[in-house]
């Protein structure tokens, strides 16, 4: 007769299978934003454990930052942990067009995904709330801010993902409807909420 003991063996066995051979990596997705602290922050807020997520915050611009992020992504390649998902968050600020319009290119070249803002990333927070389709200034957005959230306007607040999670569908519908319009990165435009809706999958 066979004990029970054995079978207790079999079925520790069987889950060993399992749970060891079958176990995978996590995937791994690189957001190198523009901001030291603002997108950073945002993005630090999403509630993911299923992907390893690295966000970092250069405090560069437009093709520098598409630049170090192709470092980045190479340095991650050689040391045989390579990223799945690599993405740029940038806005357009004032700096030159030539600049801008270089930092797509470089990006496509390189397969690097861009999360970008004309003119800053506090337009996707604004959309949260209403529909824009007007050209914004940069000294527009705090006022705008502090009225619809009914407090003053943090830039660098670790409060932002939190505070407009509820609203987070109109954003991403109005930001949509904006990108149709304004399909040549006008202002006002985003592709902020592309990266939202990969990192939403994790979440």
């Amino acid at each position: 007769m066979v004990s029970r003991q054995f079978y207790r063996k079999r079925r520790d066995t069987k889950s060993f299978v399992r749970r060891g051979n079958f176990r995978y990596p996590k995937k791994r997705i690189l957001i190198v934003c523009e901001g030291a602290r603002t997108g950073p922050y945002y993005f630090k807020g999403f509630k993911i454990t299923s992907v390893q997520v690295n966000i970092r915050g250069k405090g560069m611009n437009t093709d520098s930052l598409v630049e170090e992020a192709i470092r980045l992504n190479r340095e991650a390649e050689k040391e045989k942990v390579p990223y799945d998902s690599v993405w740029c968050v940038f806005d357009r600020n004032s700096f030159p067009l030539q600049n801008f319009t270089r930092a797509f290119q470089i990006a496509e070249n390189h397969n690097i995904k861009v999360a970008y803002s004309n003119e800053a990333f506090e337009l996707w927070y604004l959309l949260h709330f209403h529909y824009y389709d007007a050209a914004l200034s940069r000294s527009q957005y705090k006022g705008r801010l502090s009225r619809l959230l009914g407090k003053k306007y943090e830039k660098n607040s670790k409060t932002m993902y939190d505070d407009l999670l509820d609203k987070q569908q109109d954003a991403i519908k109005n930001a949509e409807k904006l990108l149709k319009k304004h399909f040549r990165k006008e202002n006002p435009s985003t592709t902020v909420h592309l990266l939202v809706e990969e990192l939403n999958q994790y979440v």
